[in-house]
């Protein structure tokens, strides 16, 4: 099975960013909560609660509250989760320009949750910094 693309350089080159459909949020619950019935497309266990990531209309019905609403870039290129620096040099460019992101790695690609009134500007970032590393 092929684990993904290491090559920073190439990386960078090939992305392929897109901007997904929808809004999405990060909100928290704890104890055993049910929150399959959200379809949430990330949860991540912490100490002080389970984090989930949820399209936000589906946070909106359930009423879990929520502090910033983001739009989803994927970086469609298959990145290995052992490559160096990809994630880095991404947000370092995007936090020169005072954009905050919050990155999430999946088996095949890196995803970027970015302030949904910043994310066409993001896109045109990502599309001409890919094109400069040509």
């Amino acid at each position: 099975m092929n684990s993904g693309e290491t090559n920073l350089l190439i990386l960078l080159r090939s992305m392929q960013p897109i901007l997904q459909t929808g809004e999405y949020v990060f909100c928290t619950v704890e104890g055993d909560y049910n929150y399959q019935a959200l379809r949430p497309i990330g949860l991540f266990y912490e100490t002080e609660g389970l984090t989930l990531i949820l399209k936000r209309e589906a946070a909106a019905e359930a009423h879990l509250p929520y502090t910033a609403v983001f739009s989803l870039i994927t970086l469609s290129i298959h990145s290995s989760l052992e490559a160096v620096g990809f994630l880095a040099a991404i947000t370092t460019k995007l936090a020169a320009y005072g954009i905050s992101v919050n990155p999430v790695s999946a088996y095949y690609h890196d995803h970027l949750f970015v302030p949904v009134a910043r994310s066409a500007e993001v896109m045109q970032l990502l599309q001409a910094w890919g094109e400069d590393e040509r």
